[in-house]
């Protein structure tokens, strides 16, 4: 299993299953950036993708295979030699790589999906992992819809994986549907009755439809697991995976219980969760447990009495322990690049020297309109362009007028081809407005689904974050964009919804014929 039975790897899946949440697929820069944070972060395993449900896919494993160190590199594959083979090809620059092969083992997935009995899933299992050996040293194997596999064929099934030389075996609860009690049975089970199984690292992999992802996980390495996968933010299929930030703080403030550790870096949970849900589009509910705004905040007199007297009264994990590092200091337009260099690094944000002038600029533009700048205006800043879309068109000039409920709106877009286009439209207020112009000027028309503001720091002239979903040809679409004008940071999001579909336009010209049953196959793992 390794050398230290007392350390628990942390195999973060964002880029492959978090992916998978509708609306949060992930340009291939934005990829990059988020598997450095990764990195950065200290997880053991970064699962890039899965290579043969496209080209982009590919492409996405094979550019972080080359481009980011310090982690293993994963990529997911069917049992079928194939797959593997593919994998292998875009994992081949990583220093450290790894193969995870899948197969469904329960009995609603042998009759419905496979219409395979069981000897041969077993034959099938040893021929993939075989081969898988013979191209790569750590090879994980997952026997999909574990939980709800009968426990003596699923015992079957991981030894017949451990004794084809599987280094990883994986127990997903594919579906949320298992119980802590339950979950801790089936791996007690597991190492009690399988030949062999001491020579395997056991992981786990929860889903979150009954809402126990982190409790089952937790469970599992209490009975034995050495491997947690999981997704920051707990994005992924359907209500999500198993939260990388709690199940790591879980691990650390409870270490005196579960007596293991994790290699994490946790003081950068915090801007990492931040970062992924720029880059997603999927926003952090306040009441999130560890990274939400109401975390490490006290509205009720008894307990804000208790926290005058000592913190750990009514608070069991420090926020500066997940990097939240808040400060009373506001900086303005005569803060100097040193002072505002110190913030952003007190924010647990690390910028190279162009990226820390490009942000400085704009908090210097930003504080000429606004008196007081604080940490949430400094976030928004950094992670700004985290989850643009490099689209052909931008924004040059946006011009509106409203009375009452009458709106009109004049835009100048600029294409990257040298194009520039005006156009002005009537609207239902000046956002609706925009939002015609510009689909008038790109010809591209839209079904908006959800239009969401929020302030992202205080004050009366506090910058609005804005949150555009919208569906074209079935698919959906989001944008996002900051400013201290909600219309314009609407206009800006909905512009980027724009270049996402233009983007997917022009992937899908180059998309793989095998992208469907591949995606659909990984989609349940």
């Amino acid at each position: 299993m390794g050398a230290d039975p007392d350390r628990v790897l942390i195999f973060d899946t964002t880029l492959r299953d978090g992916e998978q949440s509708p609306g949060c697929t992930m340009t291939l820069p934005e990829k990059l950036r988020v598997a450095r944070a990764l990195a950065d972060l200290g997880v053991d395993v970064i699962e890039a993708g899965f290579p043969a449900a496209s080209r982009g896919d590919f492409e996405a494993v094979n550019a972080v295979a080359a481009q980011v160190g310090g982690a293993t590199i994963c990529g997911l594959a069917r049992c079928n030699f194939e797959d593997i083979e593919q994998c292998a090809r875009a994992l081949q620059p990583a220093a450290r790589r790894r193969i995870h092969l899948f197969l469904a083992t329960s009995a609603i997935h042998r009759q419905y999906k496979l219409n395979m009995a069981q000897e041969e899933i077993l034959r099938l299992a040893t021929a993939s992992i075989s081969r898988a050996r013979e191209l790569c040293d750590d090879v994980e194997f997952s026997p999909e819809d574990a939980s709800r596999t009968e426990l003596e064929f699923l015992a079957q099934v991981v030894e017949t994986a451990v004794a084809a030389g599987a280094t990883t075996v994986n127990i997903p609860d594919t579906v949320g549907y298992t119980v802590p009690d339950e979950f801790a049975e089936l791996f007690r089970y597991l190492r009690k009755n399988v030949r062999g199984i001491e020579r395997v690292r056991l992981s786990v992999h929860c889903h979150d439809d009954l809402g126990m992802a982190v409790a089952n996980s937790l469970t599992a390495v209490v009975a034995g697991a050495r491997q947690v996968e999981c997704t920051v933010n707990g994005i992924g299929e359907r209500a999500g995976n198993c939260s990388l930030e709690e199940v790591v703080m879980a691990l650390k403030t409870r270490a005196a219980f579960f007596n293991v550790a994790t290699g994490i870096n946790t003081s950068r949970l915090y801007p990492t969760s931040r970062l992924v849900s720029s880059i997603t589009g999927m926003p952090i509910p306040r009441n999130k447990a560890v990274v939400g705004e109401n975390a490490f905040a006290h509205e009720s007199g008894i307990h804000q009495h208790g926290m005058l007297k000592h913190h750990s009264t009514y608070e069991i994990m420090n926020p500066e322990e997940v990097g939240l590092a808040r400060s009373h200091l506001v900086l303005g337009k005569h803060s100097g690049r040193h002072a505002f260099r110190q913030r952003v690094q007190a924010l647990g944000f690390e910028l190279d020297e162009a990226e820390l002038s490009r942000v400085f600029e704009d908090f210097k533009a930003l504080a000429d309109r606004k008196k007081e700048l604080f940490d949430g205006d400094i976030e928004a800043l950094v992670l700004r362009d985290a989850g643009s879309a490099s689209g052909p068109w931008t924004l040059e000039e946006l011009v509106t007028e409203a009375r009452n409920a009458d709106a009109q709106a004049s835009v100048r877009l600029r294409h990257r081809d040298g194009r520039v286009l005006t156009q002005d439209a009537r609207g239902d207020g000046p956002v609706d407005a925009a939002f015609k112009a510009i689909e008038a000027a790109t010809g591209i028309a839209v079904v908006l689904s959800k239009f969401e503001v929020h302030a992202v720091s205080e004050g009366e002239d506090a910058q609005g974050e804005a949150r555009v979903y919208a569906e074209h040809n079935a698919r959906t679409y989001r944008g996002a964009s900051v400013s201290t004008n909600i219309v314009e940071s609407g206009t800006r999001a909905f512009l980027e919804v724009i270049n996402r579909i233009e983007l997917a336009r022009g992937g899908a010209r180059q998309r793989d014929e095998r992208a469907a049953p591949a995606a659909a196959a990984a989609a349940a793992v």
